[in-house]
């Protein structure tokens, strides 16, 4: 059985706290895009494995596993460059030094504004 791609862009949601994933699930979708969900690096890589249809991977930086969101950040970039990548944190800053080429901080709490504006300058302006 194959996945079927969407036509709309596609955010792979990578946090590991189900509130918060789900919150930004759905603002993802109030912003017009289609939301994927992982709850930690791991399935995030299984589902990139699977899909050549996401677009960017919105990652949470502090998860537990056999990675967190800035080793992910260097994996999507090493194995699908193309992948644009936003990492977020309620506890760390991050500096554009801290993430692969092109990759962006967005702060928590984060607001729909916030998302919506991130993901169309990403993904319409590229």
């Amino acid at each position: 059985m194959g996945l079927v791609e969407s036509k709309r862009p596609v955010v792979l949601i990578v946090e590991d706290e189900f509130l918060l994933r789900m919150e930004a699930a759905d603002m993802v979708r109030a912003a017009g895009f289609e939301a994927v969900e992982a709850a930690n690096a791991d399935q995030a890589i299984e589902i990139l494995e699977a899909r050549r249809d996401i677009t960017v991977v919105f990652t949470d930086i502090q998860m537990p596993g056999s990675m967190d969101g800035l080793k992910l950040a260097r994996a999507v970039r090493g194995r699908w460059p193309p992948i644009k990548i936003v990492a977020t944190s309620g506890r760390l800053h991050v500096g554009e030094t801290d993430l692969p080429d092109g990759g962006r901080f967005l702060p928590k709490p984060y607001s729909p504004t916030q998302i919506n504006g991130l993901l169309r300058e990403l993904i319409c302006d590229s």
